[in-house]
């Protein structure tokens, strides 16, 4: 006689069958232990970004996990890593561009220029201003003009979002205390030609760095002015740090062509000195046995 066939289990109670999202789907699970040494805490805002490039994410990576004084140009990523130097410089740009990542040239007291690489875990963060570097500072991402329409009230100025960096700027190649000086002057001056470009003492030490950018590329102060004061929006400015910031990005003017310097004339050449055969007068002729300017001419008028 064959046996009894067993009741069927009902609903999530077979066996087989495991509850929740797990049977639902085939996507990732996590079969994590707890680090208690060598591991690096990296933001989601870093390992999940939008629009960062899968290199640019890994890279960001590495450079948060190398310790301070560590090599990170490009010919030490290219040979640590297959991808290449030309992959890893653009990598290397996106992660500048978003805020993770500063390059200065600075001067060292022997004189020698080196480049300094500064790695940001949190770009968004307020940062307190260093020499020569910006404090972030809170401003739409898009590189556009933003401003008000005719008739509009301040209520939807309210309802912006908040905490986006605003746009990056250039920097100049080194670092001289004097051109950032006379770039934060320019730009605490623009109120006077436009009194809608009245920037906070934090969006000004964003800005310091691309004005210090054009001026170290031979452009006065004049020409920075009028580039980031022309053809404005007539409409009131919204936000007009980041109209400048992306202003200064996008109309960077390249670097002033290499001028050699100017060499000396040369020095007249000295004839030594000789009697002129004829009157026996000194002066200085290159042949030995020349006549003198006057007995020339006396020859001349004979002939």
């Amino acid at each position: 006689m064959p046996p009894r066939a067993h009741a069927r289990v009902a609903g999530d109670k077979h066996p087989n069958r495991r509850s929740g999202a797990a049977h639902r789907t085939g996507g990732l699970q996590h079969d994590n232990t707890r680090h208690t040494t060598r591991f690096t805490v990296i933001g989601n805002h870093l390992a999940q970004h939008p629009e960062l490039s899968l290199l640019a994410i890994g890279l960001g990576t590495h450079l948060q996990s190398l310790p301070n004084g560590a090599p990170a140009d490009i010919k030490t990523l290219a040979a640590r890593f297959p991808e290449g130097a030309t992959r890893i410089a653009a990598a290397l740009r996106e992660l500048e561009a978003h805020g993770y990542l500063r390059r200065e040239r600075v001067r060292t007291p022997s004189g020698r220029i080196v480049t300094r690489t500064i790695s940001c875990n949190q770009p968004a963060a307020a940062r307190r201003p260093t020499e020569g570097a910006s404090p972030a500072a809170r401003a739409p991402r898009e590189p556009r003009a933003e401003h008000t329409p005719r008739g509009s009230s301040g209520s939807r100025a309210s309802r912006e979002p908040r905490g986006r960096l605003l746009p990056a700027v250039p920097r100049p190649e080194c670092h001289v205390p004097a051109l950032f000086q006379a770039a934060t002057d320019l730009l605490a001056d623009l109120r006077r030609h436009d009194s809608r470009l009245l920037l906070s003492a934090d969006d000004t030490a964003h800005l310091a760095p691309g004005v210090a950018a054009w001026l170290e590329r031979d452009v006065t102060p004049a020409a920075v002015r009028r580039a980031l004061t022309a053809d404005l929006p007539p409409e009131g400015l919204r936000r007009p740090a980041a109209l400048l910031a992306h202003r200064l990005a996008a109309q960077l003017p390249p670097p002033a062509p290499h001028r050699a310097p100017a060499t000396a004339p040369p020095a007249p050449v000295r004839y030594p000195m000789r009697n002129c055969d004829g009157c026996d007068r000194g002066f200085r002729s290159p042949h030995p046995g020349a006549l003198c300017r006057d007995c020339r001419t006396d020859l001349q008028e004979a002939a």
